[in-house]
């Protein structure tokens, strides 16, 4: 995340430096890391994305947003944790959704999974997976239950998805992209349900 002449920084909103505290939307400036000194395909001048009312979430304060969340380490480098819109927080902690889905996808029972932040009276928030079992498994408690222990085994304790929904197949789009976001609209909606009930 870094160029010629560009200043980098994990922010935990306008302004506000996070360095060296965990995960944190990543933010930039200096040339080529704002809008109006790149070229930006869905407008004839690139200087009218200044005039996007989106540019707010964008730019804050002279800081480019990027919509990524990184850690600084010690030494002063970047690491990519995720998109901040798969970034799960459950009870404080910073989950990274594509590394649940990473050790998930290293367990052989897993043919492909999605892993998101359900709503949570108790922590706000928990990890919740959405698994595609391979051919010769079958869902269940008992594998559930393993499905979380490797999970904990494999990253850490805190990570594992606190609930598993096995289904036939994920939301995709045309050219196979994962649709995180049609997931999260599903629980929520869910959750709106059960206040409602």
């Amino acid at each position: 995340m870094s160029a010629p002449a560009t200043a980098s920084r994990p922010t935990s909103g306008p302004g506000r430096d996070r360095s060296g505290r965990g995960p944190a939307r990543g933010a930039g400036r200096g040339p080529g890391a704002t809008p109006a000194t790149s070229t930006c395909p869905a407008f004839d001048d690139p200087r009218q994305a200044l005039d996007d009312p989106r540019q707010a979430n964008y730019v804050q304060h002279g800081w480019n947003v990027t919509g990524d969340a990184y850690r600084m380490d010690e030494d002063g480098w970047f690491w990519y944790e995720a998109r901040t819109d798969d970034m799960i927080v459950s009870a404080g902690y910073n989950i990274a959704g594509p590394e649940v889905e990473g050790a998930l996808l290293a367990h052989p029972a897993v043919a492909e999974c999605a892993c998101i932040a359900a709503p949570d009276d108790e922590r706000g928030a928990i990890v919740k997976a959405f698994v595609v079992l391979k051919e010769g498994f079958a869902p269940g408690d008992a594998l559930t239950r393993e499905l979380q222990e490797h999970v904990k085994q494999s990253i850490a304790p805190y990570k594992y998805p606190r609930a598993v929904e096995y289904v036939e197949g994920l939301p995709r789009t045309e050219t196979g992209k994962l649709q995180r976001f049609r997931l999260r609209q599903m629980e929520e909606q869910r959750a709106r349900e059960g206040r409602d009930a």
